[in-house]
């Protein structure tokens, strides 16, 4: 079969770009500042864990932004989660979902989800971050989801990661989202196939669908959008961005549903901003 000059492929033992590696920074104070955006009155726990592998991972400052329902009612939940859980990343340290001491707590909605009124807090996280993740348990609310659309807009220039059910929220948003350049999408093949029917895109995108077709699809995909797309399917990660496709084989869904490999990746990103699917495919060699 012929190689194709737009494919690379990563083994999981073996980093396909060791410089970018072994730059990782060495001085928490040079490690960049992450934002983590989730989290809703049933639920923080993804918000936790990201915050806790963010930090492993080595970024140098990590915030959390969380609806202020949570405020009072955060000792409940703790003890909820704990109980239903079983700490996402297979960690026994109960301290996973007690361990944040960076957080903003902003306007809520009557659902408990972030209010409208929480583009303040967003905004002032942008201009602090490097970057700016949206890690899910955010709740399908119809004005959680205006306020992540006005945010988008407002931020343009800003690295912004989205993953879980943070994607939900956008999936209408249609063609701003993929026209905004330094955004992240780490998506499953579903919601994927939303993203697609929302601009109207040509080509279909199957569960059926072999590596090498999947590949061909998201090349022409971020040629058209200036998007990055991380892509779970099939035992396989996909990381896309124009035009150019890294994939690895991978066999634990759990990490990327849990929202750690959004994490991880994001941390690398804002470490090589200009080497989007270099860094993420990076971000998976210490899987």
């Amino acid at each position: 079969m012929d190689a194709i000059d737009y494919w690379r492929k990563q083994e999981s033992d073996k980093a396909l770009f060791p410089d970018i590696l072994w730059s990782k920074p060495e001085r928490r104070d040079a490690a960049g500042q992450l934002a983590i955006v989730g989290g809703n009155v049933h639920s923080f726990a993804g918000v936790a864990a990201a915050y806790k592998t963010a930090l492993a991972v080595g970024a140098g400052s990590v915030r959390v932004i969380l609806p202020d329902v949570l405020k009072k009612k955060m000792n409940t939940v703790i003890l909820s989660e704990q109980r239903e859980s079983k700490n996402l990343f297979g960690s026994k340290d109960s301290s996973t979902m007690l361990g944040m001491t960076d957080v903003i707590f902003a306007p809520s909605n009557p659902s408990g989800g972030l209010a409208r009124d929480a583009l303040a807090e967003l905004n002032a996280a942008a201009e602090w971050a490097d970057a700016v993740l949206f890690i899910g348990d955010s709740g399908q609310n119809s004005e959680t989801a205006a306020l992540l659309e006005i945010f988008l807009n407002q931020n343009k220039g800003r690295p912004i990661i989205v993953t879980r059910d943070a994607i939900d929220l956008i999936k209408n948003v249609g063609e701003s989202l993929f026209n905004r350049a330094p955004t992240h999408l780490i998506v499953s093949l579903g919601q994927l196939q939303k993203l697609f029917q929302s601009v109207y895109y040509p080509r279909v995108i199957t569960f059926s669908q072999g590596v090498r077709q999947i590949v061909e699809t998201l090349h022409k995909f971020t040629i058209t959008y200036p998007v990055t797309i991380t892509l779970f399917h099939n035992e396989n990660l996909f990381a896309a961005y124009d035009g150019q496709v890294i994939t690895q084989p991978f066999h634990q869904p759990l990490r990327v549903w849990s929202g750690e490999i959004a994490t991880r990746a994001a941390v690398w990103q804002m470490w090589n901003p200009a080497k989007p699917t270099e860094s993420i495919a990076t971000s998976w060699t210490e899987l």
